[in-house]
């Protein structure tokens, strides 16, 4: 008690008996973390893939390289569309990395307000 006023912190109760009894604090479901942190998530998978399907497109190519190279007869190898696909994908996932880093950095200046 201070100058004969009781101050009750939120977390603090008293029960019948004047004891103190600590309350539990509610967990409340933050959006803006929830959305921050799909971001960044999306981010990261959509670079590691992007590595990922990197190195395979390369390894791709080369075996296309080796496979024309000891037989004349192949117009078109098997690693040609293998290569397009990893190609296809470091794409998409490239251009996911970019839409996602956008969004989130177009999220933190709205939520920053710097156009004040």
């Amino acid at each position: 008690m201070t100058n004969r006023k009781q101050i009750l912190y939120p977390q603090v109760q008293l029960d019948r008996n004047n004891k103190l009894v600590l309350r539990r604090g509610r967990r409340v479901f933050k959006m803006k973390k929830f959305i921050d942190r799909t971001l960044e998530t999306a981010v990261i998978a959509s670079l590691l893939f992007t590595g990922f399907a990197g190195v395979g497109a390369i390894g791709c190519w080369g075996m296309e390289i080796i496979e024309l190279n000891t037989n004349a007869k192949i117009i078109f190898s098997s690693w040609y569309y293998q290569k397009n696909a990893c190609l296809g994908g470091m794409l998409v996932s490239f251009s996911t990395f970019l839409g996602s880093s956008l969004l989130g950095a177009s999220f933190s200046i709205i939520r920053d307000d710097f156009h004040k």
